[in-house]
């Protein structure tokens, strides 16, 4: 296993790890390792499982037959201990890292043939230094983590999860979206603070209530999230406008198809659901944003770099945009100077749309079989083709 003796103790990780292999136990690291990002020393280990190093280059012989080296180098937010790796770990020799940071990837990865990653950046630079690398499952349905340019032409593929977060995303459009128009959070508060004890009548609000129905909902982006979050729009009653997808000609239900400046004039609410791309980045600038009704709100759980965050911001102070609300940021986790933060009604979550257990459990379901047809050699989810032609 050329390369392994710079981290002379992952080859006894390994051995232990096959070894467990019929209990199905996962290579974990400690929390001195994550943090350090220095290999165990056997030395500090008990005598008696120390003595075990010895034996370690006929069992890492066996590892090398029984499967390919996978590595996850960023699995914490996937599984913060509970949505196991188990079925992973039948797959090959497991080893997963809560969290990576630049300077680590290739020390880690290098002996990978398979690396699964959510949003450790695998650049050209990196990927020229993973000469065993073969396979890159991302962990999310974006993408853009990876070089697949790159990728391509080192005959890598990369999959990604096209579907699993949607009901979550769409249902967290719509929990910004409510917050936006009734302030729950802000009437709660209220409440709990006295306001509503000391008030002269039997109700009070802070700020006006909006009713959804009959306003018109924009939909930039009409993938499978658009196409749910518009589902649970016409629950709400409100009018559909969309842009239009390359090759579709009929929508699944009622809706008027626009272009990306007449939607954003016409609605009443403009929802993100389209990729990061060249193309797409920082496309919701101040010309766009000019274009919006002053009673109008900006809702984003697609990609933070989709947006101008200091147009935003500008166009909320001055009262242009009533109000916005993103659950992802150009730079994550969010900069203490992101300009949004002190932006006038705009609510920031964490990036949590996709983050429900039932959402990570999908997502962790169709990894497994990304990795699985990789290895039966006919991968699927492949968003850079040409590798597998």
């Amino acid at each position: 296993m050329p390369g392994v003796d710079a981290c002379p103790s992952r080859r006894f990780d390994q051995a232990l790890a096959f070894g467990a292999r019929q209990g199905a136990v996962v290579v974990e690291r400690s929390a001195e390792v994550e943090e350090n990002g220095t290999c165990w020393d056997h030395r500090r280990l008990p005598n008696h499982i120390a003595s075990l190093k010895s034996k370690v280059d006929s069992a890492a012989h066996s590892v090398d037959s029984a499967g390919m080296e996978i590595v996850v180098l960023d699995g914490q937010t996937l599984n913060p201990g509970d949505n196991p790796w188990d079925a992973l770990a039948q797959l090959g020799s497991l080893t997963v890292y809560d969290r990576t940071p630049p300077e680590l990837v290739v020390e880690r990865a290098c002996d990978a043939s398979i690396v699964l990653t959510n949003k450790t950046r695998l650049a050209a630079d990196v990927l020229e230094r993973l000469p065993r690398l073969r396979f890159v499952a991302v962990l999310a349905t974006g993408y853009d983590v990876v070089d697949v340019a790159a990728a391509r032409a080192r005959g890598v593929a990369v999959s990604n999860v096209p579907e699993y977060g949607t009901d979550s995303v769409a249902q967290h459009v719509f929990a910004l979206l409510l917050e936006l128009c009734a302030h729950v959070a802000l009437h709660d508060a209220a409440v709990h603070e006295g306001e509503w004890s000391r008030a002269a009548d039997f109700c009070f609000w802070r700020q006006p209530i909006v009713e959804l129905t009959g306003l018109k909902f924009g939909i930039v982006g009409f993938g499978r999230i658009g196409r749910r979050v518009g589902t649970i729009a016409r629950a709400f009653d409100m009018q559909l406008l969309a842009t239009r997808p390359r090759g579709m000609d009929a929508a699944p239900y009622p809706l008027t198809w626009l272009d990306v400046p007449e939607l954003f004039s016409a609605a009443d609410v403009v929802s993100l659901h389209c990729p990061l791309t060249p193309a797409t980045a920082g496309f919701v600038n101040g010309t766009l944003l000019a274009r919006m009704k002053p009673t109008a709100y900006l809702i984003n759980t697609a990609r933070g770099g989709l947006i101008d965050e200091a147009a935003l911001a500008a166009a909320l102070d001055a009262g242009r945009l009533a109000g916005a609300a993103v659950d992802v940021t150009s730079t994550e986790p969010i900069r203490a100077d992101n300009p949004l933060l002190g932006a006038r009604n705009c609510l920031i979550t964490p990036h949590v749309a996709w983050a429900s257990l039932a959402a990570r459990r999908r997502l962790m379901a169709t990894t497994v079989r990304n990795v699985e047809a990789f290895l039966a050699g006919s991968p699927i989810n492949v968003v850079n083709l040409d590798t597998t032609e």
